[in-house]
């Protein structure tokens, strides 16, 4: 639908100095879901936002963060965009890295720095500036949109499951409009129809009660070494999974989404550069490791602890060890299906002693192509640069997206512009670009119009 985008454009540059000293309100406040600061605080303020645009919003409560839902847009109109967002942030550790406070707005050289203003505090309120630009220069909004805003993304939506199913008869819609999307490393838009599911473990081995001293060594179980075998067997050499009956689950893929795989336009050179890396794992030409990364599960060993690491020497027979791992899942392949073939796997060769521990689970998600909200993401990216996105049939990440698209069979795409190869998401000194903050909103409000206008 055409819409005025001059008098769009002319409100942002108006307000420009408003809308960041509120982005800049979002990143002073704090809220870590890992241990709870801030997060009603937060909550509060990200309610109170959508209380300024007449929205008829909800705070629920749950045994963890608030859920909060913002209706708002005619009740009649033809169409319901679902939008998705989550207020919480990564913890800031380690603070020693960050070049500038965390939880303070600092503009530099056209960038914006603090914890959440990529993932995802900058979509959110962007999008929510978006909404009020279209009304205050065009008018009434040109579908209904039902805002579901999270607190707990980061660390699994441990409680979003519950409410959907609670709230289910409220949430119809012809469409979803995640959060994420952004630019790859030559500028060129980056959306997706879903994402891999993710499965993350903690596994554990207990010794004696204490660390010894480690001259018994050779009479007392290590449980370094228990836990050492026990995570060998999960992978061969040529970093093959080995895990029984994890690769028989997943589904095989079709030619076309083989097609669509194959379609994804990835910068090999500038993604090993700015890796660090010489080459792919096992030798892969790129069109092979573009198939891996995209199509294939993995098994991850994020982290292993035991014993002593500090500096010089301590001889010790540690008393625990532990790892965490996660899998990143494909279509076939489920979080609860990959803890018990896990746990069924580690009994049959003995390990009975080593205890899994499920700290985080989201399932695999894709919408099919060709879907109402796809093809308005595109004529958008279209409309706001002149080229169409790299669109993946599914992201190599995860979220929570099937406990909204699946679940409520609702067609659904990541499209957004607040994510870039450099954003430092989860990690010190996360940023944004000021440009890409703007363009968030314009794109915003583009694909509204689209959304609204483009043919079933």
């Amino acid at each position: 639908m055409p819409y005025n985008t001059e008098a769009l454009n002319a409100y942002l540059d108006q307000h420009r100095d408003r809308f960041l000293d509120e982005f800049g309100q979002f990143i002073g406040q704090i809220s870590v879901a890992a241990d709870g600061r801030g997060v009603p605080e937060m909550a509060e303020l990200v309610a109170e936002r959508f209380r300024q645009l007449g929205a008829d919003v909800t705070v629920y409560p749950t045994p963890g963060s608030p859920v909060i839902y913002a209706e708002m847009g005619p009740q009649d109109a033809a169409r319901t965009l679902m939008i998705y967002n989550h207020y919480d942030v990564q913890p800031e550790d380690p603070l020693e890295l960050w070049e500038t406070p965390p939880f303070e707005m600092v503009i530099r050289d056209g960038v914006i720095y603090g914890r959440g203003t990529s993932d995802d505090k900058g979509e959110l309120l962007s999008r929510i500036q978006a909404v009020e630009a279209w009304r205050e220069t065009q008018g009434e909004l040109p579908v209904h949109i039902k805002w579901v805003v999270e607190g707990e993304e980061e660390i699994g939506s441990v409680h979003l499951e519950e409410w959907v199913d609670e709230h289910a008869a409220m949430l119809a819609a012809d469409g979803l409009l995640w959060e994420g999307g952004g630019y790859d490393e030559v500028g060129r838009p980056m959306f997706g129809l879903g994402g891999k599911g993710l499965a993350f473990f903690e596994l554990h081995c207990q010794g004696a009660d204490h660390d010894l001293h480690s001259s018994v060594a050779p009479i007392v179980v290590n449980p370094a070494w228990r836990l050492v075998w026990a995570l060998s067997t999960l992978k061969d050499h040529d970093d093959n999974i080995t895990l029984d009956g994890y690769l028989e689950h997943q589904r095989a893929l079709t030619d076309e989404e083989w097609a669509r795989i194959d379609a994804v336009q990835l910068e090999f050179d500038a993604m090993r550069k700015r890796w660090g890396l010489d080459g792919w794992l096992k030798d892969l030409d790129d069109p092979a490791a573009r198939r891996r990364y995209i199509s294939e599960p993995t098994i991850t060993i994020c982290g292993i602890h035991s014993g002593y690491g500090g500096p010089g020497s301590k001889t010790v027979l540690p008393a625990e060890a532990s790892a965490k791992l996660d899998f990143r899942l494909v279509d076939g392949l489920t979080s609860q299906l990959a803890h018990d073939l896990l746990r069924q796997h580690l009994d049959r060769r003995g390990f009975t002693d080593i205890t899994i521990t499920q700290l985080g689970g989201e399932e695999f998600a894709a919408s099919p192509p060709g879907s109402l909200v796809e093809r308005a993401a595109i004529a958008a990216s279209q409309e706001s640069w002149g080229k169409e996105p790299n669109m993946y049939p599914w992201l190599p990440g995860s979220g929570p997206i099937h406990q909204l698209s699946t679940r409520l069979n609702i067609p659904a795409i990541f499209a957004g512009t607040t994510w870039h190869p450099n954003a430092r998401i989860h990690s010190p000194n996360e940023n944004i670009h000021v440009k890409d903050y703007f363009e968030s909103m314009r794109f915003t409000a583009s694909f509204l119009a689209h959304f609204a206008s483009l043919k079933a």
